[in-house]
């Protein structure tokens, strides 16, 4: 019997052969999202060269650290930290509680909708803002009100939830070290109990493990007996800048063997400090958002 073969069913085979395999390869890449090069490099050999028995640089499990910022490293920044618009979202309905606020600024500039006038509120206005919006309820309250709101906000441009808008490379930094004995934790300068809503559904970190800007509670009882903390207008620990090693010291006591954070003030590009202190600065290429893929 004669075989003829047709070439547009060869060359069909052939591209779902190639892309077969390309797929099987994906899978086995546990940093599939990110560009063959020196940063992909540099972490798979620190992975390796801390994991690794009798290696110089070998580190013992229980003190495999590694931090993440979050804001432009872990999810989306841009056009505004993700917690400053849960913070001006709430605004009318701390107004609705405090009808003085309605004419006082800058609770005035937010009731208005005007997002040129928004633009320019200050620093100070802002954390006014949030002191406003973050305290004087109790831990439970503010938990159930950040939880409804992150399961509900919707980031303006992508028209997604913020918690799809993770950036994927990162996403599978995290699950790399993990499965390599790696203890990750979140070290942000947003605030601690906010982030700890939703981290262990977003990057599978623990609340525990999420260390944040933090602010006094005040022990007291209900009309029931039953006792509560009250969210208090009074900071325990700026988690910014200097305040971050402070935090680890404190909130882990622990020293870090590799961090991630952002390169630059509202920039995306991660970077990977190991335990020899050198910096790789990512490739952004294939820096996408979980949920668009």
């Amino acid at each position: 019997m004669k075989i003829i073969y047709k070439p547009n069913l060869l060359a069909a085979a052939l591209v779902g052969v190639v892309a077969f395999t390309a797929t099987i390869a994906r899978a086995a890449d546990p940093l599939a999202s990110w560009n063959d090069g020196p940063a992909k490099q540099a972490i798979t050999e620190f992975v390796k060269a801390t994991t690794t028995q009798g290696s110089p640089q070998f580190v013992p499990p229980e003190e495999r650290i590694a931090t993440f910022d979050q804001d432009g490293t872990l999810w989306v920044e841009h056009p505004m930290y993700t917690q400053v618009t849960y913070c001006l979202e709430r605004v009318p309905a701390l107004v609705e509680k405090k009808p003085e606020l309605k004419n006082r600024e800058p609770f005035k500039t937010v009731l208005s909708g005007n997002p040129e006038a928004m633009a320019k509120l200050s620093q100070d206005d802002l954390m006014k803002i949030l002191v406003a919006t973050m305290t004087g309820m109790s831990v439970d309250d503010f938990k159930a009100e950040a939880k409804k709101w992150i399961a509900d906000a919707k980031d303006p441009r992508w028209k997604r939830p913020y918690t799809e808008l993770t950036y994927q490379p990162m996403q599978e930094v995290l699950r790399y070290l993990r499965a390599n004995g790696f203890k990750t934790y979140i070290v942000t300068g947003g605030g601690q109990d906010f982030v700890r809503v939703y981290a262990d559904q977003v990057y599978g970190i623990s609340p525990e493990q999420v260390v944040g800007t933090a602010g006094g509670t005040k022990y007291g009882y209900g009309k029931d007996g039953k006792p509560f903390l009250t969210r208090e207008p009074k900071l325990l620990l700026n988690d910014n800048n200097a305040g971050k090693p402070e935090g680890i010291h404190l909130m882990i006591g622990g020293r870090r063997c590799a961090a991630f954070i952002a390169r630059g003030a509202r920039r995306c590009r991660p970077r990977v400090c190991v335990r020899s202190r050198s910096w790789v600065a990512r490739d952004e290429s294939r820096h996408v958002h979980a949920g668009a893929l």
